[in-house]
């Protein structure tokens, strides 16, 4: 019957006006409405930019239509223009106020592993010392109401029993935070682990990876990045709050239709949570907008710009409203320098900015061998195990040296200050001269007391540790942020090479080097100013951040004056960076997870995309379906059979002439969807893919129309179209696939796990590393 039927499609229906409107005519009409779930795709499936692009067009052109109907449309119109800064104004308040609670805890759990506040158990070190008022200025960090544990338990302050039991408990706290967090992460939310700016790239760049920006994600995120940063693991908070942002905006994405159906707008949001995410970070709302611009976004126009700026800005205000460090900042790391710098004083910061391209290269390629390693071996199936050994390991590494017992951003934030004559750090201890009558804020150089070599020798320890520690922390199954630990790497070298140079032209003005700027008894040197410079250069070796970083640098320190050091360390980092390899840190996590991710670089290979196009030779012919020769139980058997993504559409076989592409989620869902809500709709019914079905006997089961979810204009290139505009329009148009065509006869389709594998092989790297579809 089923033959008869496609026969008789050939013919000319004699059917009456009457039978058309009574038959097949009323099932057409209701198949033209819209089927519920069409266009939305599947988990890890990439989204069509150009369809979301133009069904973003035809739902503004509908509002925009019918705002001139009624006051009441006009009104929705302008609630639909206004819906998102609406949602920015959301992200900035949460993502402000989850950063602002974060630092909090985080501060009071870190100083938890030593003591505890007798007047008020919730209160850190410096808030319990802040209220008392037996607080003495020599000894400001000891008050009577701040007890540490063996004080506490036992009443002795001093001796080794002291020290052993302080220890001991320092590392069980430790142990019993990073257990934790691992556990709720393994359990609750698996998503909540790592960065999250590797995959948050490829989100961006138009991946599905459902879950990963969900509800669960954020609460747990929120709660682990407490426990691993308190723990006292070589991680910092900064990139886990980028995640934890875009979380906040796909949450209130789903509040408005206007996002939540279009993943395209979608992730317009997410660019501008981003740039929130860095603006609480750091403090530095500028700052994230250009990160968000540089380095994770994939498409930005310029209406994001804005939003992302006042996104950011909301987020800075929120977070500057809860005053987290007590210090009316922003950021904790806030410096005010006082002396200026000098051309000689480039040749160490550009040495600076080698060490961190150096440092950048290998944390990269030592970090990347162990996370493979895990990723190949059973160490991998031990997270929990794997997590408590490196806390293990760097809590009693880390307790005997003060530098790197302190939490890191204490540590990044000591580093980075001036020596004033109010300051009581090591760091700090340089004899004075008894006739010096100068302003407290111009202490001329000093040569160096005991404290300071004591120290010196300290950081290097501390160096060495950060550096080891770090390769083997970042890519565990807990939050962990990597800013923070490259900063202090940075920020360790710069001040140790700071103290050097100080000390040289203290001792040796009359050197040719020092002679026109350096005269005796001036302030000369500023060490701290070494360690900002050393912090940006290293995070800039490994992230390959450039006017991003720089901007970020000196809206978290302040140091406005200090943009060309800070220019020409990031700027050579990134240079001897790149002579080892092109990848930052972010781009090799997700090569080494095998996201569908299209980076910048040129292709500059000279093949066609007939070398790339599927079918190859030898292999089966193109699944295809016709316009109108084919049944419902054909094209159920070919979506069973097949793992396509969707099926080109053709007049015939014979000809293989294009019409259109249809995708394979779309065409399950019509399917479904005509079969419980249409009478007559059976596996022999035919599948129309044209404007007008023809009309069939009566004995015939109903024909199926699916015109509506037919793509008539599919991206197409010919056979003999080089690779390297191939790529440029994927990566440009952001595409699924495109058909390769030959005067309008179908030969083949490239989509985008192929043009990542042919890239791949093209640089002598696993094809099949690509996972994804």
């Amino acid at each position: 019957m089923t033959a008869a039927c496609l026969l008789s499609c050939e013919g000319i229906s004699n059917a009456t006006p009457t039978e058309e409107m009574n038959g097949a005519g009323n099932l057409m009409d209701f198949l033209d409405e819209p089927f519920p779930d069409v266009g939305t795709y599947e988990d890890f499936h990439t989204i069509d930019w150009l369809r979301e692009k133009s069904r973003d067009t035809d739902r503004h052109r509908k509002i925009t239509n019918k705002s001139k109907e009624s006051i009441w449309e006009f009104i929705k119109s302008l609630l639909d223009a206004w819906s998102g800064w609406v949602v920015m104004l959301l992200i900035g308040l949460l993502s402000g106020t989850l950063a602002g609670v974060i630092d909090l805890a985080v501060d009071w759990m870190t100083d938890l592993k030593e003591g505890v506040c007798l007047s008020a158990f919730w209160y850190s070190h410096e808030q319990c010392c802040w209220t008392s008022n037996e607080t003495t200025f020599d000894d400001r960090d000891k008050c009577p109401q701040w007890q540490k544990w063996a004080e506490l338990m036992t009443g002795n302050t001093e001796g080794a029993g002291a020290y052993v039991l302080n220890y001991f408990l320092y590392v069980i706290w430790a142990l019993s935070f990073s257990f934790l967090a691992v556990s709720l992460v393994r359990v609750f939310a698996p998503y909540a682990c790592g960065s999250g700016i590797p995959e948050i790239k490829t989100i961006l760049s138009g991946f599905i990876i459902r879950g990963y920006l969900g509800k669960w994600t954020l609460l747990i995120k929120t709660v682990t990045l407490v426990l691993a940063v308190s723990s006292g693991l070589s991680l910092g908070k900064e990139g886990p709050l980028v995640h934890v942002a875009c979380c906040c905006g796909n949450l209130f994405c789903s509040l408005f239709s206007k996002y939540s159906k279009n993943e395209g707008k979608r992730r317009e949001v997410l660019s501008a949570a981003a740039a929130a995410g860095v603006s609480v970070a750091f403090g530095a709302p500028i700052g994230g907008v250009l990160f968000s611009l540089e380095e994770v976004s994939y498409y930005f126009p310029l209406k994001t710009l804005w939003r992302s700026f006042f996104a950011a800005l909301v987020a800075a205000f929120t977070l500057r409203s809860i005053n987290p460090f007590g210090n009316n900042r922003l950021v904790l790391f806030y410096v005010e320098y006082h002396t200026p710098w000098y051309m000689a004083e480039l040749v160490p910061f550009i040495l600076l900015g080698v060490f961190g391209g150096l440092w950048g290269t290998l944390f990269i390629r030592a970090n990347i061998a162990w996370c493979g390693r895990r990723k190949t071996t059973r160490l991998g199936k031990f997270p929990v195990l794997e997590v408590l050994a490196v806390t293990g390991i760097t809590a009693v590494l880390a307790y005997p040296n003060p530098y790197t017992r302190r939490s890191t951003s204490q540590l990044i934030s000591e580093l980075f200050n001036d020596c004033g004559a109010l300051e009581s750090s090591q760091l700090c201890d340089y004899y004075n001269s008894p006739n010096m009558t100068r302003p407290v804020d111009d202490i001329p150089d000093r040569p160096a007391g005991p404290g300071v070599y004591a120290a010196l020798w300290q950081l290097a320890l501390a160096l060495i540790f950060k550096i080891v520690i770090t390769i083997f922390t970042f890519g565990m199954k807990i939050p962990s942020g990597l800013f923070i630990p490259s900063m202090a790497v940075g920020a360790i070298a710069g001040r140790i090479v700071g103290i050097a140079v100080e000390q040289m032209a203290y001792h040796h003005h009359d050197w040719i080097i020092f002679k026109n700027w350096c005269r005796p008894g001036a302030d000369c040197v500023t060490p701290g100013l070494y360690a900002m410079v050393g912090a940006a250069a290293c995070l800039g070796g490994v992230t390959r951040m450039t006017v991003s970083l720089v901007v970020i640098m000196f809206e978290l320190t302040g140091g406005l004056e200090y943009i060309v050091p800070l220019m020409a360390a990031a700027v050579t980092s990134k240079w001897v960076a790149d002579a080892f390899g092109k990848e930052g840190i972010y781009e090799a996590h997700i090569r080494l997870n095998g996201y569908p991710y299209l980076d910048q670089d040129e292709f500059t290979h000279r093949t066609l995309a007939t070398d790339v196009m599927r079918p190859r030779r030898n292999d089966p012919p193109l699944a295809v379906l016709t316009q109108d020769s084919t049944t419902v139980e054909d094209v159920e058997t070919l979506i069973k059979d097949t793992d396509y993504n969707g099926f080109p559409v053709v007049v015939s076989r014979d000809s293989e002439r294009l019409i259109g592409f249809v995708q394979r989620r779309d065409l399950t869902l019509a399917i479904k969807n005509a079969r419980q809500k249409q009478d007559g709709v059976v596996s022999n019914s035919i599948v129309y893919f044209t404007e007008d079905a023809p009309q069939l006997p009566p004995s015939c089961p109903q024909p199926l129309k699916l015109r509506r979810i037919l793509n008539l204009s599919p991206f197409t290139v010919t056979d003999h179209t080089p690779m390297e505009t191939v790529v440029d329009i994927f990566r440009k148009l952001g595409l699924r696939q495109c058909l390769v065509t030959r005067s309008g006869r179908l030969l083949g389709i490239i989509t985008k796990k192929d043009v990542l594998r042919h890239m791949a092989q093209m640089t002598n790297q696993d094809p099949e590393s690509i996972m994804f579809n």
